[in-house]
């Protein structure tokens, strides 16, 4: 029972250096950061939106229709 009392006390011990660490460092980084840092994150006024362009077809009702209907019959339990 020591051997698991020992355990606990040591991982009580590395939670507490863990947080401390994390306390410690949580704005370090924050602090030194190069004005260049900022600049690369601002996105280019010249560019417009990206935008995305689907050439698929739309399917009609009746081929909705049949794809659900496979779909259900799939997830039928016992059906392989």
């Amino acid at each position: 029972m020591k051997a698991l009392r020992n355990f606990e006390a040591l991982f009580i011990a590395i939670l507490g250096l863990a947080c401390a660490a994390n306390y410690v460092f949580d704005g370090a980084d924050e602090s030194k950061a190069p004005a260049a840092y900022a600049a690369a994150a601002q996105p280019a006024a010249n560019q417009g939106m990206p935008v995305v362009v689907v050439p698929a077809k739309r399917m009609s009702a009746a081929e909705k229709q049949a794809s659900l209907a496979e779909e259900r019959k799939a997830t039928q339990p016992g059906s392989i």
